[in-house]
């Protein structure tokens, strides 16, 4: 893979000096029209030409079809750098404007995990929940708390405890724990589900405040973790004291039919027009959502943050040249949720 001179065209290039390949085709998730995926084969080597997309990275992966008509999907072999994600490593192209975080170079001091096991009746199990808090914090030190759907996933792909260590000891943040909250069968939990939603804000919640001192309380999430966590939030007013929602699933008819393959499409659906048709809220709380600029959720994410705005929650939307990915998830947490954490520290 190479960018050509002006950066605004791209070059996929795929050695085959054989020409042991029947077909090469480019798989992404940046809007990349389908017709214009394929490889074309010259010289030994198999070559795709494109227009650069309104993105500052592509997640991408090539799709091998052999002489014999099998096919496999596989990272570039020609490109190195990599990104992790919940499917798998994708091949990754940073390209001009791209900045990484610059926490991911700073030190990050090795903070302290232990199990919460919470019993929840209307689940009729329990939680196991790692909390995490910064190397030297007792836990009767009072502290903001930030409580994350996806938390051991979030955490390993998108480095949040890493990120919470190397602020707190550089002194941009305070110190503040996170409570990394086991997905279980996320898309039923995660959809607007009531025996969810109170086990989270009636069960977890408070056994996590009376493990550790707390502050203030933020709830976390992507995707259809952040829809969740906005559902408990409406729905148990002062369970929660802010909210950082990236990529959240706020389905909408007129913008999101073809998620109705989706088994709780319809619920999720009930739960953002109960949002959407509200006349206000009795606790609103400071907000901040990031969404990507060419990913499908985007129009639903206006369409909540204007809403939410409406309502009195003070809410900021930030969009991000990425897409729906953890990595686009993790560059969005400096500045987007220091800001936060700083504010609902004061």
């Amino acid at each position: 893979m190479q960018s050509g001179p002006d950066v605004d065209l791209l070059t996929f290039r795929l050695a085959d000096r054989a020409r042991a390949l029947r077909g090469v085709r480019l798989r992404q998730d940046v809007g990349v029209p389908g017709d214009q995926l394929d490889f074309t084969w010259s010289r030994g080597d198999w070559e795709l030409l494109l227009e650069r997309p309104e993105v500052d990275r592509i997640e991408y992966l090539l799709e091998l079809t052999a002489r014999d008509g099998s096919t496999q999907t596989v990272p570039d072999p020609g490109n190195p750098r990599r990104a992790p994600g919940a499917f798998g490593e994708k091949s990754v192209l940073e390209l001009p404007g791209y900045r990484r975080p610059l926490w991911l170079d700073a030190p990050a001091p090795a903070g302290n995990l232990r199990t919460v096991t919470v019993p929840t009746r209307s689940l009729g199990e329990d939680l196991d929940v790692v909390l995490w808090s910064p190397a030297g914090l007792p836990d009767t030190r009072p502290a903001p708390l930030v409580v994350v759907h996806d938390g051991p996933e979030y955490d390993a792909l998108a480095g949040l405890t890493t990120y919470l260590s190397a602020w707190t000891a550089a002194g941009t943040l305070p110190p503040v724990r996170a409570a990394l909250l086991p997905p279980g069968p996320r898309n039923d939990r995660y959809s607007g589900d009531g025996p969810y939603t109170r086990a989270l804000c009636l069960a977890v919640l408070p056994r996590l405040r009376s493990e550790v001192a707390t502050t203030r309380t933020v709830g976390m999430g992507a995707s259809l973790g952040a829809l969740a966590m906005l559902h408990a939030q409406r729905l148990h007013a002062g369970s929660l004291d802010g909210l950082f929602l990236q990529s959240g699933s706020f389905f909408h008819p007129r913008h999101d039919a073809h998620e109705q393959r989706f088994e709780q499409y319809d619920r999720v659906v009930r739960s953002v027009a109960t949002v959407l048709r509200s006349g206000g809220h009795p606790a609103p709380v400071p907000t901040v959502m990031t969404c990507g600029t060419i990913e499908e959720n985007l129009a639903n994410n206006r369409i909540m943050a204007r809403a939410l705005s409406a309502q009195g929650y003070d809410v900021t939307l930030r969009e991000v040249r990425d897409v729906h990915n953890y990595t686009a998830w993790r560059d969005a947490l400096d500045p987007w949720l220091t800001g936060l954490l700083r504010e609902l520290a004061r």
